[in-house]
């Protein structure tokens, strides 16, 4: 039987927002006075839910967002640093209406012929014309590759992002000519010149980045060794300082505690102390897999208690998942196996760090690596929209509730 407040309710204005108390004053609001206070209470509550922004829709973070997706490689040299040269691959946010009929981008993984053709990504495609556009910086495993995470990159670009990935000198799979010291000791200043870098091309009316960066914050996410750098960015590492222009970090299997690996890193730098962790002042993502036996998740929730000062800190556990289901270990190892190249030959195209990760990670008896990617990506977007584009409609994902609807997460907030 219809109410005088269902009455009332179907003759009111949209509300955008029940406070502060000017708005929502309609006509509606008037007449609801004659109700009893314990109706108007009621009517207040409804109003609250209706109105809640971390209810609003939004784009799906574990699909591909609504812009098309632009690619650039190229080299920055830091002159700072003896002209040290950083291959870089760059993916950005494109226009519907800059989107341009040609092939998509190539992604060479053995030499100039054997690689990955993308399936959104395109070159030579203008970045899209907002202004202020995040920028953030992946960072990649212990002499790894910057391709490692392509889909992670691909899905942040087409979410807004402009997303640069370093292939960290000395420390790569084509450079593997550092200790682990040095090699901890340039990743910070590697960043940090990047988002120099960036600013600089922000700053030229020449180039076509121009007017294009929010120069107020910064992100970086990165894996394994790169979830080190992402972590040392906010707490400063291997002598470098934090560089407090990053605001958000999403470490993706980090170490903390430097016996806590698999590897024996006899280093001052293998880990993190409870002061530096206690320097971090960002929000913080942590992911990692509960099947990890190279970098343990154990590590993550000594980070999770120490990170005392963090204004949010999550963790996502994805169970069934061991150190490589972050990385396109099975995607990589696939197009050498479709090519016909067997793994006793793999070295011989640089692919002999490959062989491990692939067994244990691609075999059907396994967490499906498509459903770890699909996670990562659903909470490095979330995290990385809610707080860095304060798009609070992404809050739905980042709480418990949600959590409890995806069967291989477990889930924790601070």
């Amino acid at each position: 039987m219809e109410t005088r407040f269902d009455a009332l309710a179907a003759k009111s204005q949209p509300c955008v927002y029940l406070f502060p108390v000017e708005t929502c004053v309609t006509e509606f609001v008037r007449d609801v006075i004659s109700l009893t206070r314990a109706s108007l209470i009621a009517f207040l509550i409804l109003g609250l839910i209706a109105c809640d922004d971390s209810n609003q829709s939004v784009d799906a973070p574990d699909e591909l967002g609504p812009f098309a997706v632009g690619h650039e490689q190229l080299t920055a040299v830091d002159a700072a640093r003896e002209d040290r040269s950083i291959l870089v691959d760059l993916w950005y946010p494109v226009d519907d209406d800059q989107v341009q009929d040609g092939p998509l981008t190539f992604y060479p993984l053995a030499g100039p012929t054997i690689g990955l053709e993308s399936k959104v990504a395109m070159d030579d495609v203008p970045v899209s014309g907002r202004e202020n556009q995040t920028f953030l910086v992946f960072s990649h495993g212990y002499q790894g590759i910057n391709l490692q995470s392509i889909e992670l990159m691909e899905a942040l670009a087409s979410h807004g992002f402009i997303v640069a990935s370093p292939e960290h000198t000395g420390n790569a799979q084509a450079s593997p000519t550092d200790t682990f010291d040095e090699a901890a000791a340039n990743r910070v200043p590697d960043v940090s010149f990047l988002i120099d870098w960036m600013v600089a091309r922000n700053r030229d009316p020449e180039d076509a980045f121009y007017q294009r960066i929010d120069e107020e914050s910064f992100g970086v996410v990165g894996n394994s060794f790169g979830a080190s750098t992402a972590v040392g960015m906010a707490a400063g590492w291997a002598g470098a300082p934090a560089d407090r222009r990053v605001t958000a970090i999403a470490p993706i299997s980090v170490v903390i505690d430097g016996e806590m690996q698999l590897d024996d890193r006899p280093s001052p730098f293998a880990g993190f102390s409870q002061q530096q962790l206690a320097g971090v002042v960002v929000p913080v993502m942590l992911i990692g897999g509960t099947e990890d036996v190279n970098v343990p998740i154990g590590n993550h929730a000594i980070a999770f208690e120490q990170m005392v000062n963090a204004p949010r800190v999550y963790e996502v556990d994805v169970i069934g998942a061991n150190h490589f289901h972050f990385a396109a270990v099975c995607t990589f190892g696939q197009l050498l196996l479709d090519l016909g190249i067997e793994q006793e030959s793999w070295p011989l195209f640089m692919a002999d760090d490959l062989i491990e990760p692939y067994n244990a990670t691609c075999s059907e008896d396994v967490f499906p690596i498509a459903e770890a990617s699909r996670l990562q990506n659903l909470y490095v977007v979330s995290f990385f929209r809610r707080h860095m584009l304060d798009d609070v409609g992404y809050d739905q994902y980042l709480t418990t509730r949600f959590a409890d609807t995806e069967p291989a997460i477990a889930f924790s907030v601070k």
